[in-house]
Formats: structure tokens, sequence, C-alpha cells
């Protein structure tokens, strides 16, 4: 089975650096759903050695304080599942009380309907939240860590 973030972005790269890249990812209903994904081939966190480990947290944190400062989600998600991409990559993904799988996660069975005028309003904050990625990630230490 081919590996989709080898074979390619995983998303609308927001920024890049020599081992990771942060996407965007096109998930319907969730504007703002980001992934963290490590450019090589590697399975597990623990895979990476330390200094790797902590580079791709940064970003991750950096991200989800991009997200909470132009999102002001009720809650961020976080996570590292790998089940079906066996590939590291991080999940960050803004919340919100009304969204279709709330509580559940975006991976559950859907909970109510959300309005495209809702989506339509936090979908408008992508050009800021694009920025504010970029912003928080270059204050971010560089490669190597």
């Amino acid at each position: 089975m081919e590996c989709p973030f080898c074979a390619g972005d995983g998303g609308e790269v927001v920024w890049r650096d020599p081992v990771l890249r942060v996407v965007l990812a096109s998930e319907p209903g969730y504007p703002g759903f980001a992934r963290v994904i490590w450019s090589e081939h590697v399975a597990e966190m623990s895979d990476l050695p330390q200094a790797a480990r902590e580079h791709v947290m940064r970003a991750v944190f950096a991200v989800e304080t991009a997200q909470r400062t132009v999102m002001s989600p009720h809650k961020v998600n976080v996570a590292s599942l790998g089940n079906m991409v066996p590939h590291v990559h991080w999940h960050v993904i803004p919340r919100y009380r009304d969204d279709i799988h709330f509580p559940g996660s975006v991976w559950s069975a859907p909970q109510r309907e959300l309005p495209e005028a809702v989506i339509a309003e936090r979908s408008a904050w992508l050009p800021a939240l694009r920025e504010a990625i970029v912003a928080e990630l270059e204050r971010m230490p560089g490669w190597p860590a």
C-alpha cells in the first residue's frame, strides 16, 4: 500500500522546514483541521531521535496556539493514531460544541448537522489562521532542534 503522506502533501501546505510540514486538511465541516507531518516515512514517534520528537511537538503546539488565537474553539483535539496511515503525523483539530461529532471524536458517529453558514463563518478565518500558523512556527527554534 502506498503511503499518502509520502506520495503527496496531505493537504494544503502552510509551512515546511527540512523535516516536517504543516498542512490544512480538507475535512468537511472542520475548517482549520491541520496536520503536522514528518517528511520521512517513519511509523512511530519513538522511532525518531529525541530532538526530532521535540521538534514535531513544538510544531504541534504552535499550530494549536494559532488555532486558539484565531478561531477561539471550545477545545483543540491533538491526536496521533496512524492506524490507517502508519506515518508519523499529528492531527490538530479545533472543536466546537456545535460541531457535528461533539463531544465524540471527529471519527465517531455524527451527532447533529451544522448549518453551512457556521461552516462558512469559520472558513472565513482561514487566511488569518494561515498567517498565525506561520508566525508561530517562525518563532520556533529551527532544525536541527
